[in-house]
């Protein structure tokens, strides 16, 4: 599967493992335009061989859409338009301020953890999306 963090300036991309455990970040592209970038994340997906692409939807503390959902859902359907991969909103609540903890932790340089943000928030996003579906699996 393939994440994405979707953001004003930049766009952070994740990819989970093919047994769908583990998801890590996989780059940082820099917004330009919806169409542009749809391409960008449609050809990302199929460099890793996705199945699916999972894009994070803002939602406000009361768990409807903030601002930044309609930003999502725009670019949600961009991508749909480009390819027949099933492409999922998924609540990224807290997902930027779990990857800034997690880069914290690993006590990288400001410099190189701002540069790795936004595709560890990817990565956040999808290992909740992942963490989900596998508690929705049921054993065997």
């Amino acid at each position: 599967m393939l994440g994405v963090d979707p953001g004003e300036k930049y766009i952070g991309l994740a990819v989970s493992d093919e047994s769908g455990l583990v998801a890590r970040p996989l780059a940082t592209l820099r917004h330009s335009a919806r169409a542009t970038d749809a391409d960008r994340i449609v050809a990302a997906a199929r460099e890793q061989g996705a199945a699916t692409i999972v894009v994070g939807y803002a939602l406000n503390a009361d768990g409807l859409p903030g601002p930044q959902a309609r930003h999502s859902e725009k670019l949600a359907e961009a991508l749909r338009q480009r390819t027949p991969l099933p492409v999922v909103l998924y609540d990224e609540s807290f997902s930027s301020q779990h990857a800034a903890e997690v880069l914290r932790a690993t006590g990288k340089p400001r410099k190189l953890q701002r540069e790795q943000i936004h595709a560890a928030a990817a990565a956040s996003l999808l290992q909740s999306y992942l963490d989900g579906l596998a508690r929705e699996t049921p054993p065997g």
